[in-house]
C-alpha cells in the first residue's frame, strides 16, 4: 500500500507546526490553498488513504467522511488531532487491506484470506506475502528474488524452500479452487496475471 498522505487545506500555521515535526510521523505531509488542486494531487497521486485537515467541510464525491478533519474550534489540541490523525488512517489503511482485488479473488490481509464465488481459503503468513510481492511486479520474478523479498534473503535459505512454498500455494488453489494457473510460471520466474 501507498504512504498515507495528510493534506492540510488553507490551515498555513497548521502545516508549519507539523511539518516541524513530520520526520516523527507516518504520513506524507502536503499543504494546499484550494480544494480543487487537493483533489487533482490526490487522483495524480492515486493514494489510498490521506486525510484532508480544513476548517470547513469539503463536499466532494471522491473524499469522504471519515477522510476530513475539520478544525471548527481553538485552541486547537494539538495531540488530539495527531491522535484522531493516525487513527482515521489506521482504519482507512484496515479497510483497504480488508479487500483486495488480486486477478478472480478478493484478499483480505487482516485475516488471511483470499476469496472467490462465495468460498474462502485461509492462508499463511508466507503465502499472503508471496502473493502479495507477486501480484506488485510488472514481471516474472526468478527465485532469488523471491527467496530475497519475501523471506529476508538468507545464504542458507536453499531455493527448493522457495519453490516448496510456491507448490503447495498452487496445490492449495488446485484442490480449494480448482485453479492451476493462479500463480503462473516461466523461465524466467513467477508472477500473477
Amino acid at each position: 500500500m501507498n504512504k498515507s498522505a495528510v493534506y492540510i487545506l488553507n490551515l498555513e500555521d497548521l502545516y508549519n507546526i507539523i511539518f516541524e515535526i513530520k520526520n516523527f510521523l507516518n504520513f506524507d505531509l502536503l499543504k494546499f490553498q484550494d480544494e480543487k488542486s487537493l483533489i487533482e494531487d490526490q487522483k495524480n497521486r492515486g493514494i489510498k488513504s490521506f486525510i484532508v485537515v480544513a476548517q470547513e467541510k469539503i463536499n466532494n464525491d471522491l473524499i469522504n467522511d471519515n477522510q476530513i478533519i475539520t478544525i471548527e474550534k481553538y485552541p486547537l489540541n494539538f495531540l488530539r488531532l495527531i491522535e484522531k490523525i493516525h487513527t482515521n488512517l489506521l482504519m482507512q489503511q484496515y479497510d483497504y487491506q480488508s479487500n483486495i482485488t488480486i486477478s478472480n479473488y478478493k484478499l483480505n490481509i487482516n485475516s488471511k484470506v483470499i476469496s472467490s464465488k462465495g468460498q474462502n481459503l485461509k492462508l499463511t503468513e508466507r503465502e499472503t506475502h508471496i502473493i502479495l510481492f507477486l501480484k506488485k511486479q510488472k514481471q516474472p520474478i526468478n527465485i532469488n528474488i523471491l527467496q530475497k523479498e519475501v523471506w529476508g534473503y538468507s545464504e542458507d535459505l536453499e531455493t527448493h524452500t522457495v519453490e516448496t512454498h510456491i507448490y503447495r500455494l498452487r496445490k492449495k488453489f488446485k484442490i480449494f479452487f480448482n485453479d492451476d494457473a493462479f500463480i503462473k510460471s516461466d523461465k524466467k520466474g513467477y508472477f500473477i496475471q
